[in-house]
């Protein structure tokens, strides 16, 4: 009898003991999310990182685990996110706005409708740079001057096109335009081939601290009068390129410009609790993120809900609106 009852009691205090911990259990189970980024030597790669790092420090409140994963960048990053393969991508305005209009690499598939816009990070910015002597101090100034635009088929030619249009030039008939690719621009103003160049790219950038570098002096022309190609073009966004980064140009404050941005999107089919506890990390932890890349140097809370043109995800907006953002 004696034998029973503590066999009993212990069979009791087993089951009590397994029903405590059930809810443990559930609340110990991880979930696991990957960002697609791009290339390991890009500036995506550790973008995705550092959003990574962020989010895994709680990783035990939140129970979520993050992985970065190196892709080929933005339309594999949307057309995965899509398919479910990545949970987040790191994709650049322009092709988000591509991708939810159905048009470009998207014109066959149709508009991307489950694709939402989490936030917007660092921007890659339409800059120009011209020679010092070429005596070039505004965008209107490059008529009858030798400039590249950049070679056909590029990305950042189709952005200088954009900005000589908004600012009433015809790059056909007011000035001689070069079609050289990015790798050349330095050299030629450096050689005196060209008097100015375009380029779009995510500061800072090993081209202009080459192109800043020698010894034909070289300057930043501010790329102003733009409110009208914003307005029509909603991937684009202001920006500034701050000239601390490069000292060799021959300017002494930052250069207003534009430029698309590097934005983080994912599915609308990803947990909302998910896209709030990622949001929330990297902006609670705002000045912490900015420190973990030069890119992010300019960086405003304001400035990272900018440039997006997916329906924003229920998860991100939630806490927007908590904060006062939205």
């Amino acid at each position: 009898m004696k034998k029973a009852f503590v066999i009993g009691v212990a069979l009791l205090f087993g089951f009590a003991l397994f029903m405590g911990a059930a809810p443990t259990t559930v609340q110990a189970k991880t979930t696991f999310i990957t960002i697609g980024t791009g290339g390991i030597t890009g500036v995506y790669y550790p973008t995705g990182g550092a959003i990574a790092k962020i989010v895994n420090k709680k990783r035990k409140e939140y129970g979520i685990r993050c992985t970065v994963e190196s892709t080929g960048g933005s339309v594999f990053n949307v057309n995965a996110v899509m398919s479910g393969d990545l949970e987040f991508g790191v994709v650049q305005s322009d092709r988000q706005y591509q991708a939810t209009k159905g048009i470009a690499n998207w014109k066959d598939k149709g508009p991307q409708k489950d694709l939402r816009a989490v936030f917007s990070i660092h921007p890659e910015n339409v800059d120009l740079i011209t020679a010092v002597d070429a005596n070039i101090n505004s965008i209107q100034d490059l008529k009858g001057k030798r400039v590249s635009i950049g070679n056909i088929g590029s990305g950042f030619r189709k952005n200088a096109i954009d900005a000589l249009k908004a600012n009433g030039i015809n790059f056909e008939k007011d000035f001689h335009a070069e079609s050289l690719k990015a790798a050349e621009q330095p050299g030629m103003i450096q050689d005196g081939r060209i008097d100015a160049a375009f380029y779009t790219v995510g500061h800072p950038s090993g081209y202009y601290k080459e192109a800043t570098a020698g010894k034909r002096k070289v300057k930043f022309i501010p790329i102003t009068n733009i409110d009208s190609l914003l307005a029509k073009y909603p991937y684009y966004a202001k920006s500034v390129t701050r000239i601390e980064l490069y000292p060799g140009a021959a300017n002494d404050k930052d250069i207003p410009t534009f430029g698309v941005k590097a934005t983080f999107v994912t599915s609308i089919k990803v947990p909302e609790n998910v896209v709030y506890a990622i949001t929330k990390e990297v902006f609670e932890n705002f000045e912490d993120f900015k420190k973990l890349h030069p890119a992010y140097g300019g960086l405003t809370k304001k400035s990272m809900l900018e440039g997006l043109s997916a329906p924003i995800h229920p998860g991100a907006m939630k806490y927007y609106k908590e904060v006062g953002l939205k």
